[in-house]
């Protein structure tokens, strides 16, 4: 999963959160079973962010059978919290392919935080 932009922009927040479904070998995603999207306008805290990437997981058609998986700087760096937070569990993004699947997921964070500016 992915959060896109928790910056202001022109007076306002708009965060978009991108959970991907997929399943995955050490270097390559085997098959993505699902993309969905989650969005807000509260400001950065840890409380909003945790609530729209929540919301995008919780969103899928399949609850995932795997960890959560994001890059480092995701949620501001803490994972204590994070943790606590998902079901199943939480992780940061290690081999080659939940790399590229958080790639996807921010790419579609992107693309839609575009379109909805």
């Amino acid at each position: 999963m992915d959060i896109s932009s928790r910056h202001e922009e022109r007076g306002e927040y708009l965060m978009v959160s991108a959970a991907v479904a997929a399943s995955v070998g050490s270097n390559r995603i085997r098959e993505v079973t699902g993309i969905d999207l989650a969005s807000s306008r509260a400001g950065p805290t840890l409380t909003a962010t945790l609530s729209v990437a929540a919301e995008a997981v919780g969103s899928l058609p399949d609850p995932p059978l795997g960890a959560v998986v994001a890059e480092r700087g995701g949620f501001h760096e803490w994972p204590e919290v994070v943790d606590t937070s998902f079901d199943p569990e939480f992780t940061y993004a290690e081999p080659v392919a939940e790399r590229r699947t958080v790639e996807i997921a921010h790419q579609a964070a992107y693309a839609a935080r575009t379109l909805i500016l």
